[in-house]
């Protein structure tokens, strides 16, 4: 008797969850904008106290609340006007604004920022323009943010917790065993240098960004306790020369920049390097068959939004601008998530 297989019913649910998916999105970048989830940190909380504390409408206060409880982010006991609600395990941790381990800065800016230019994506496929402040005559987003000292202060601070498992995941995976000196390019409050040094502890590693935020990452590392294993450099990557050292690392600095410009940061991290040196770029490496990394992929998208030649790129691509300056070998070493480092050896 022969038998016959039926494939899956088609249905629309994926193209739902996705095309819709900005509802589950806006939720959680408003609680977290609202601090919700700090408030939550310490213990539960009625839904009455939620509302009072953050000043919220009856209308729809268990609607949202539950909706956070339906996507996992919250955890509730009971129900509406008797419900107890505290936070999940993963948001009791990176979400709450008093822990060192808080990720929610980059969710902040995404709210109040990104968010709004998304909708003109449209615009910005057809036009190859950026959608950000510049489009209506305003400053570039860095030339802005390296302006206002609270602003600049806030930023680093968002980035570093956005990295933080990346750094980690990279100070502890790689072999340092053959390199004594790292240069962290375009350092801001000096992160990846701390954790390679606390983690490998016969390194010494420079941190080198604009001179705004020098006070910023040497206020860090007064507080790590690392000022003798972290020299906080002051430069411009685009004018000066890299400091010279075994190791030269850069997180999420390539892809704001159009190809000549990768050529030229990479070019120089060459130039900087012994033989045997390592060129370590930590980013959200779309993979090669460009069909799996959605998330890099994305954010190559957001370098659109965001700059006027940035983009995200392949551990192909990198290896042929890497091989184009002079480096002899690459490799992929995957971190967390959608995030890997592309490692060149010169």
């Amino acid at each position: 008797m022969e038998t016959t297989t039926q494939n899956p019913p088609v249905n629309p649910s994926k193209i739902m969850q996705i095309g819709m998916g900005f509802w589950a999105s806006k939720t959680l970048l408003t609680a977290v904008n609202m601090e919700l989830f700090t408030h939550l940190a310490e213990k539960p909380v009625s839904g009455k106290e939620i509302q009072s504390k953050l000043r919220l409408h009856s209308r729809s206060l268990y609607d949202f609340l539950d909706t956070l409880v339906a996507l996992g982010f919250l955890k509730r006991t009971g129900i509406k006007e008797t419900a107890m609600y505290s936070n999940a395990e993963d948001a009791n941790i990176f979400l709450d604004k008093n822990k060192l381990s808080y990720i929610g800065g980059i969710l902040e800016m995404s709210n109040n920022r990104l968010y709004p230019f998304w909708n003109d994506l449209e615009e910005g496929l057809k036009t190859g323009l950026p959608q950000c402040e510049t489009k209506n005559g305003g400053k570039p987003f860095f030339e802005a943010i390296y302006a206002d000292p609270k602003k600049l202060n806030e930023f680093v601070h968002a980035m570093g917790g956005a990295q933080m498992g990346n750094f980690i995941a990279f100070a502890k995976g790689f072999d340092f065993s053959n390199y004594k000196t790292l240069c962290d390019i375009g350092g801001a409050g000096g992160n990846l240098s701390a954790h390679v040094a606390m983690n490998n502890h016969h390194m010494h590693c420079t941190s080198f960004d604009l001179p705004p935020v020098a006070p910023i990452a040497k206020e860090n590392m007064s507080i790590l306790d690392l000022n003798d294993q972290v020299t906080i450099a002051s430069g411009d990557f685009f004018t000066d020369d890299f400091p010279k050292a075994d190791v030269i690392t850069m997180g999420n600095i390539l892809h704001d920049w159009g190809k000549d410009d990768k050529k030229m940061l990479i070019n120089k991290a060459y130039q900087a390097l012994p033989n045997g040196g390592a060129l370590v770029i930590i980013e959200n490496i779309i993979d090669d068959n460009r069909s799996e990394n959605a998330f890099g992929l994305m954010m190559s998208l957001n370098m659109l939004i965001e700059t006027p030649e940035g983009y995200d790129f392949s551990a192909s691509d990198f290896d042929e601008l890497a091989k184009e300056a002079g480096f002899k070998s690459t490799t992929v070493m995957p971190l967390t998530g959608p995030t890997s480092a592309v490692i060149a050896i010169k």
